[in-house]
């Protein structure tokens, strides 16, 4: 089957896509409309920066960027406090900080919901805006595509799954769960090769998250299951005849995981570890471990394996 992952398809939600800039500047005549009236419809947060301010040159970025990111779920209002000296003392007597900048409040039904002060990291820009919507209700659109995306896959739409991982990446160029999600869909429809590609394509930030370490361990275990599965009966013959072939288990356990039977592969390397787990400087359970990397930590399988190999351990 050929599968085509198209970073270009993007949604509705997507930061490039239509509709009016949620970004604006405000002044203290606008105040009321741009932001208190605003706040009835949507979140709204509200930069107070100024031209002096080293921190705002960073933050101010990032929240433009993330507001975007949001496709119209909040707003962003950015007002100079030089400029606008009056409002700046009115606020202040309401008892908001904005002694110092940048300063970040966010409004919602009218009312002061949260605020923030200094320059903060994109991420942490982003966990303040998911908070707020949150809190008000709705959500970023980057968390639903990611929960559409898994739900396509478990209803076994791989292919759509891709299409859909593939407008996260567009929104968010450095999710790791979104390159995981696109590549483990790829194996499942046997496209060992373009997952593969995914996975080398990543960007260098994420090259050690652990979705992309599980997933490059997936896509080894693949390669090495199909040369291991017409080989089953072999290794089985073996294992019949020498019980301490250990060789012969890491490799049946390999042929089981490929033929999707978790619970198999790790019941044989389990055998194995509890036969002589420093066997070859423990490669049963280095398998193992592989296992649990390729399948998540919170994989049923991964669960169960790993209690039984605790108990094996500090028996």
């Amino acid at each position: 089957m050929d599968v085509i992952f198209d970073p270009s398809r993007q949604n509705g939600a997507a930061p490039n896509g239509a509709g009016p800039d949620p970004v604006m500047d405000g002044n203290q005549q606008t105040f009321m409309q741009d932001v208190i009236q605003a706040s009835r419809e949507v979140p709204v947060l509200v930069d107070f920066w100024a031209t002096w301010c080293g921190p705002c040159k960073t933050l101010t970025p990032a929240l433009e960027k993330v507001t975007r990111a949001a496709g119209g779920r909040v707003r962003l209002v950015k007002i100079d406090i030089d400029q606008n000296r009056a409002l700046v003392q009115q606020l202040s007597q309401m008892g908001l900080p904005l002694q110092s900048v940048p300063t970040v409040v966010a409004f919602w039904q009218g009312q002061i919901l949260d605020l923030f002060q200094g320059a903060l990291p994109e991420s942490e820009v982003k966990k303040f805006v998911e908070a707020l919507l949150k809190a008000a209700g709705g959500q970023m659109p980057t968390a639903d595509l990611l929960a559409e995306a898994k739900q396509l896959v478990e209803d076994g739409d791989h292919a759509g799954a891709i299409q859909v991982f593939g407008e996260l990446v567009q929104a968010e160029p450095e999710n790791a769960e979104a390159y995981a999600g696109i590549a483990r869909a790829l194996l499942a429809l046997g496209e060992e090769e373009q997952a593969k590609q995914v996975i080398e394509g990543v960007p260098e930030k994420i090259r050690e998250h652990a979705e992309i370490v599980g997933v490059r361990s997936a896509i080894e275990l693949a390669e090495q299951g199909r040369k291991a599965r017409e080989l089953t009966g072999v290794f089985e013959d073996r294992i019949a005849a020498n019980p301490d072939d250990h060789e012969a288990r890491i490799e049946l356990a390999v042929a089981f995981n490929a033929m999707e039977d978790r619970a198999k592969a790790a019941e044989v390397l389990l055998e194995a570890i509890k036969r002589d787990r420093a066997w070859n400087e423990g490669a049963a359970r280095k398998q193992l471990l592989k296992f649990f990397e390729a399948w998540g930590n919170a994989d049923p399988a991964t669960l169960a394996a790993r209690r039984k190999l605790s108990a094996l351990l500090f028996s």
